[in-house]
């Protein structure tokens, strides 16, 4: 005879799942700070029809230096001719930090997080989860949204939402943010997409934007042995994000 597993999972098993993905998420952060990668970012301003008006794009690959610590070197970054809309210094946090979400132990208490059900997303077998924050702080951008966590590795695989926090005035798309298995381990964000009408005090824009995170590449420093111990050298936290 085999067990029955039951249709949805008790509120014990909810506050395990979790604790348990959000305990992935965290390895995921730190191993991520030992990856290279490319990240190519475009924004189009679309009028009515779905034509470009306006083009925004950075091209930047995530590397180490000399001193094997963590940077950004930006490898292309044409003239923008945004006309309608002008990117803030929140857009470009929302691009770092908030539209590659990582939902770590850490930042857990920050987050109401909310069970919603079993869901199938192309072969995967997922629990969803509703995700906001419980308050917003000055100067801090937020996820709110639905994150879908797989149930085989309790690992987040998809988000979809938008970047929250205090920024009066401004408007911030929804975005879908897609991850890709990596190195048979973790899951990384590989495509991110918006397309949404951004509607401010006295007009709307129509815009799309497409973040490609390719080529990661696991960074394998020098070391030396000293005695018995191994000296590995540590990589900086990631740059902050550039001011307008």
């Amino acid at each position: 005879l085999w067990a029955v597993e039951p249709a949805e999972p008790s509120q014990a098993r909810i506050d395990e799942i979790i604790k348990t993905f959000a305990a992935h998420e965290s390895d995921f952060a730190v191993a991520r700070e030992n990856y290279t990668y490319r990240q190519t970012a475009r924004i189009h301003e679309l009028d009515r029809s779905g034509n470009i008006m306006g083009r925004w794009e950075t091209v930047s690959d995530i590397v180490f230096n000399t001193q094997n610590r963590r940077t950004e070197r930006v490898v292309r970054a044409p003239v923008s001719t945004l006309k309608a809309i002008t990117l803030t210094p929140e857009d470009l946090q929302d691009l770092k930090n908030v539209q590659p979400f990582v939902l770590t132990t850490a930042n857990l208490p920050d987050y109401q997080i909310n069970y919603l059900g079993k869901e199938k997303l192309d072969a995967l077998d997922c629990y969803a989860f509703a995700v906001k924050p419980k308050k917003l702080e000055k100067g801090q951008r937020y996820f709110s949204g639905i994150v879908w966590v797989d149930q085989q590795d309790l690992q987040v695989v998809r988000t979809y939402g938008r970047g929250v926090g205090i920024a009066k005035g401004q408007a911030f798309p929804k975005f879908e943010t897609t991850r890709q298995q990596i190195d048979g381990k973790y899951w990384f964000p590989v495509y991110t997409i918006a397309e949404d009408t951004l509607h401010f005090e006295d007009s709307s824009q129509r815009i799309r934007q497409v973040v490609k995170y390719e080529d990661y590449k696991q960074f394998k420093a020098e070391s030396r042995i000293i005695g018995d111990v191994q000296e590995v050298p540590t990589p900086a936290p990631a740059p902050a994000p550039a001011k307008k």
